[in-house]
């Protein structure tokens, strides 16, 4: 359904929601009481007690009602012969309970807190190949929402000539206000999308629970309004190209990963830290080589911002490289990754590196924009020699 009307009415449309990474962060850490890793008895995962401690002191600094819906109606106005907006689900409050021995999700009761909000193409046509961008699966991660909005507002009006296009801009709301990587149960969403999936002890990516962010996206792919879309084949073959947009931000080694030690119940070891990538790198799925399409994009990406050097291992975030500014990891789908929830043989998640002095927050905006482009191009390519060699063996 579009969005309801009586809800965009109470909100105002924001003239931009370009802001500071880093800016934005330092609000997050003032307002929060308490650091994430300060919780709870050191070695002992989280309770329901621990987890509404650490939920309860995650402040709202921004506003994804008075932001980014808004934002999303705006689009839809500005072309409304292109663009459908439907809302795919939506996310409900969290009402504690103080029994120690209730799970978090019996922690929860139900009613409307953040509607969740796909934009699409009109007229899908059977001829046309399917693409999928998702943007704020870690709402903290400012250009991925940023980076999908603008590529709905500066370039869908001319690649819906050649494909099918879907947006999800904002995947995690809850994050996106608090500027946090996990959903309000204290969960990954970017680790939720298989909860079944290859677990490696010691690894620092392996699958967590599902998600309501990750249940609701399942839900709308593989639902009957995209059945009816795609024709009566399976939806999931039917994705030439998912795009990711994610950060890798300094926080993610300050914050996130000693909360996550907390979390579990392990004593963080700060000798453990990861280098953070200085600049824009592409995590490629060891399953879907596609290397001309990964050199597209990171030259694609070179013309708006630099891209990441490896360490002095020759690695980018602990992980082997295919190419420059490519690492590679296990199959996305066995890792619970949002870039896994489709087969689509096109497959990224992107990284961009809001904390670098030599980026701003435009040029990260912008090599999201950039990275899809250039692998949107490179897939037109690709169709148009098919095509030609086709018609000339015929």
């Amino acid at each position: 359904m579009l969005i309801p009307l009586r809800l965009l009415a109470t909100t105002a449309i924001a003239n931009t929601i370009i802001k500071m990474s880093t800016a934005l962060q330092a609000a997050s850490t003032m307002a929060t009481t308490i650091a994430s890793s300060d919780i709870g008895t050191p070695g002992k995962p989280w309770g329901v007690t621990e987890l509404k401690q650490w939920r309860d002191t995650r402040v709202k600094v921004r506003s994804y009602l008075e932001d980014v819906v808004p934002r999303i109606e705006s689009i839809r106005k500005s072309n409304e012969e292109l663009y459908d907006v439907v809302q795919y689900g939506e996310l409900l409050p969290i009402t504690d309970d103080n029994d120690e021995s209730a799970s978090a999700s019996e922690s929860c009761s139900s009613s409307s807190e953040f509607p969740l909000f796909a934009i699409k193409t009109k007229n899908w046509s059977k001829e046309k190949p399917n693409v999928l961008i998702t943007g704020g699966v870690h709402g903290y991660e400012t250009s991925g929402v940023e980076g999908a909005l603008l590529f709905l507002e500066s370039k869908v009006p001319h690649y819906s000539q050649y494909f099918n296009i879907v947006v999800t801009p904002c995947i995690s709301p809850w994050g996106y206000e608090r500027i946090q990587r996990w959903t309000s149960k204290g969960v990954d969403p970017n680790r939720s999308f298989n909860p079944d999936g290859d677990i490696v002890e010691g690894r620092s990516f392996n699958p967590e629970a599902a998600t309501e962010e990750s249940a609701a996206l399942i839900k709308f792919l593989r639902g009957d309004m995209m059945k009816t879309l795609m024709g009566d084949n399976d939806n999931n073959n039917d994705w030439i190209c998912h795009i990711d947009l994610h950060e890798t931000t300094d926080s993610d080694e300050t914050e996130f990963r000693p909360a996550k030690a907390a979390r579990d119940g392990r004593i963080c070891d700060p000798n453990e830290k990861e280098e953070i990538p200085d600049g824009f790198y592409l995590v490629q799925d060891e399953t879907s080589p596609m290397e001309t399409w990964f050199t597209a994009m990171i030259d694609a990406v070179r013309k708006v911002t630099h891209i990441a050097p490896t360490d002095q291992d020759g690695l980018l975030i602990g992980e082997k490289i295919s190419q420059e500014g490519v690492c590679v990891i296990p199959r996305k789908k066995d890792l619970g990754l949002c870039a896994g929830v489709t087969d689509a043989p096109y497959r990224t998640t992107t990284e961009v590196y809001p904390d670098s002095p030599n980026a701003t927050p435009e040029q990260c905006n912008e090599a999201q924009v950039a990275c899809i482009t250039g692998g949107l191009d490179h897939i037109l390519s690709v169709l148009e020699n098919k095509k030609k060699r086709k018609n000339e063996n015929q």
